[in-house]
């Protein structure tokens, strides 16, 4: 009979998502995951089956821990005509707490497309399964906000916003400052929509 875990699993997962947010799939090195998980090497394995199984659940956590409650007012049944936003003023407010040197800065999905993981199947599958969810959700808020335009320009105009909000979390990491002026700029995109 095998040992039972001794070990919380969310905790541990939450720590080893902070670590990959932070320096990405490949500069998360074992000994690192073992220093901020607090497990050792044979437990990392038992429990995940591999670094990468590691990665995979914290990428899930990742989801339904930060993204999912961030569009959540998008998405919700009855949202008022103000939810998208309100959902690019959270983003705002996020980016305004950063600094250059963020540690957890930008999107942890966005980040691991930037090294040798992106190249697999799987993260490429979710990444992009992360932008649909995205874009359906702010979709959803130009829908509330917009409610008698036609399906293909609710489209177009979700994928303009998608690339905003992506454009920004991926400023983040490298420029807070740029980052927030892109959030500006969807919001601007909304104002300019408001007149037509």
């Amino acid at each position: 009979m095998g040992r039972t875990a001794t070990f919380e699993t969310g905790a541990v997962v939450r720590a080893a998502r902070d670590l990959f947010w932070e320096n990405g799939f490949d500069a998360a090195s074992l000994p690192d995951l073992e220093r901020a998980t607090g497990l050792a090497r044979s437990s990392i394995y038992h429990a995940f089956g591999s670094k990468r199984g590691l990665f995979d659940a914290a990428v899930q956590d990742y989801l339904d821990d930060v993204v999912r409650p961030s569009i959540a007012g998008l998405v919700a049944e009855g949202a008022p005509a103000d939810a998208i936003v309100d959902y690019l003023a959270h983003l705002d407010r996020v980016l305004a707490r950063l600094t250059p040197t963020a540690k957890r800065s930008g999107c942890l999905l966005l980040a691991s497309t930037t090294g040798s993981i992106a190249r697999d199947e799987t993260v490429r599958a979710v990444v992009d399964a992360y932008r649909a969810e995205l874009r359906g959700a702010l979709r959803a808020g130009l829908a509330a906000r917009y409610p008698d335009l036609d399906a293909d320009l609710l489209d177009r105009r979700a994928v303009t916003l998608v690339s905003l909000v992506i454009a920004a979390h991926t400023l983040a990491r490298v420029n807070p400052t740029e980052a927030r002026a892109t959030v500006a700029a969807a919001t601007d995109t909304l104002d300019a929509w408001d007149g037509v």
